[in-house]
């Protein structure tokens, strides 16, 4: 009798733990609150939870965090629920180091609580990069944000900075946030780019014109085929080549001509194009350019060559 009445009393104290783990587990909160809609379709299991909110409002608010321990510790607190996190690492965005920036507003971009609202960090970034007080190195950055952020809610205040901010770098970085977010601008602001006044930001809208599905506006690459930067009529012909443009044959053959071209990387560039888009009426510069002075444009040249079977 002894045994069974111990056996029972230990039979009880599993069960009653199990019971008391079970009913811990039912009532605990769950941690995902806000974020389903986010992550629905993905597992639980494949998120990373490594990182606490201590941790993040710790490290994140030291003065000197190697920018290593701040993207891991971010990375690792993927699907955390952590809305005093929030106002802290928003504060990342305008951080000097580039990496640092981006992954700040990637974990930002996952919370649907505390940054997508009225009065709240996204709406805090499009302030900052309208407000001609602010910052040239703010702007930028905001600029940087509002891509990172992938919502097309960005597009009007990134077009009108493309246009409108005073400083060439802001320009050049609104440019870059919608290449980031695959749009021309509200009303094909990347077209007005290419000719805008600072060479930088005409590289970065060319740079952009190849990525965006929506970039029509051939006419507006054409023409810097003449720009008085060479690194920018380099970019022009590769852009071209890289877009099949029949239009701009004749422009890239005088471009690959020595005689009006001085820049062998403008006329390999140039050359090369035209083996791309295959009319046979760049033939003969092609031929011509086989027997260039430059190496560099006699490969482009022999490259065309096979391309247009000659």
């Amino acid at each position: 009798m002894t045994f069974k009445i111990s056996t029972l009393v230990k039979s009880s104290v599993v069960l009653g733990t199990l019971l008391l783990a079970s009913g811990a587990s039912a009532a605990e909160p769950n941690v995902h609150t806000g974020r389903a809609e986010v992550y629905k379709e993905l597992e639980t299991d494949s998120l990373e939870a490594v990182s606490t909110p201590e941790q993040i409002m710790k490290f994140l608010r030291a003065d000197s965090v190697a920018p290593t321990r701040i993207w891991k510790v971010l990375e690792h607190g993927e699907k955390l629920e952590c809305l005093a996190c929030v106002p802290v690492v928003s504060k990342l965005l305008y951080n000097n180091n580039a990496k640092t920036r981006e992954i700040s507003a990637w974990w930002l971009r996952r919370r649907i609580f505390g940054v997508f609202g009225p009065g709240q960090v996204y709406e805090q970034t499009l302030d900052t990069l309208a407000d001609a007080n602010e910052s040239e190195a703010h702007r930028v950055y905001a600029a940087n944000a509002l891509g990172e952020f992938l919502s097309g809610s960005g597009v009007p205040a990134l077009s009108k900075a493309v246009v409108g901010d005073s400083s060439a770098l802001v320009r050049k970085a609104a440019v870059a946030g919608l290449e980031r977010l695959n749009s021309s601008g509200a009303s094909g602001e990347l077209g007005l780019a290419l000719s805008d006044g600072d060479s930088d930001v005409r590289l970065a809208a060319l740079h952009a014109a190849t990525r965006i599905n929506s970039f029509t506006d051939v006419a507006a690459v054409v023409g810097l085929i003449s720009d008085t930067s060479s690194l920018v009529r380099r970019r022009a012909a590769e852009t071209l080549g890289v877009m099949k443009a029949a239009d701009a044959v004749l422009g890239l053959m005088a471009l690959a001509d020595s005689d009006q071209e001085s820049d062998a990387a403008v006329r390999a560039a140039a050359i090369w194009a035209l083996g791309q888009i295959g009319d046979p009426a760049a033939r003969d510069v092609i031929v011509a350019g086989q027997a260039d002075a430059d190496p560099s444009v006699r490969s482009a040249a022999n490259v065309s060559a096979r391309m247009l079977r000659l």
